[in-house]
């Protein structure tokens, strides 16, 4: 397998780079679910084209989970001993080329879950096995301090709603598009937000 690029990422190659993760690695299993780790987030960005979201809320629901690949970023190390908790470190790698409704989208897209669990319990009822198992090692649901504080992000409602989006891209049997048919999308929100002009 390829090594990450050494050389450091631009506004102009980081599409492609993260097209190229998608391509080499989006065939990984996703936490005990029935679609690959590429299905699962082309299926929550397909949700949400569907729906007519904003291009930066499609974005967001297409990169929530790419801190499960870190380590082409270089931000692996084997003397890890503990969990990188991807949202966070998938949110590091992207604030560089992204705004902060998309970096708080994959920031906290966990702790969307846990929010949720705690201020309607039906919702809870709509998780799958493994999302409540990976609940369990992320806290439960929040207290209502933690409700209370996560209330304040300005971005809650578009962190909610690309969760629920999280949620849907667990089919088996959805056909989607590729990476490719949203590159454009993404390199547009990049060029907005790194002041680049669109063309």
């Amino acid at each position: 397998m390829r090594k990450p690029e050494s050389s450091p990422l631009t506004s102009k190659t980081i599409v492609a780079f993260l097209g190229n993760i998608f391509d080499r690695r989006g065939g990984e299993e996703y936490l005990g679910e029935p679609v690959t780790m590429a299905e699962h987030m082309l299926q929550g960005a397909h949700f949400a084209e569907k729906a007519g979201e904003p291009e930066v809320i499609v974005v967001s629901a297409l990169l929530h989970d790419i801190g499960h690949f870190t380590s082409e970023f270089g931000t692996f190390s084997m003397d890890d001993i503990e969990d990188k908790h991807h949202e966070e470190a998938g949110a590091q790698v992207l604030e560089r080329f992204f705004p902060t409704l998309v970096t708080d989208c994959v920031r906290y897209h966990v702790a969307a879950k846990r929010y949720l669990c705690a201020a309607k319990p039906e919702y809870f009822k709509r998780l799958s096995e493994a999302s409540v198992h990976s609940l369990n090692l992320q806290g439960g649901p929040m207290s209502a301090e933690e409700m209370a504080e996560f209330e304040k992000n300005p971005n809650l409602k578009e962190i909610v709603k690309v969760r629920y989006y999280d949620d849907a891209g667990k089919r088996a049997d959805l056909e989607t598009k590729t990476f490719s048919h949203y590159a454009p999308m993404v390199q547009r929100i990049v060029d907005t937000h790194c002041g680049e002009p669109n063309g």
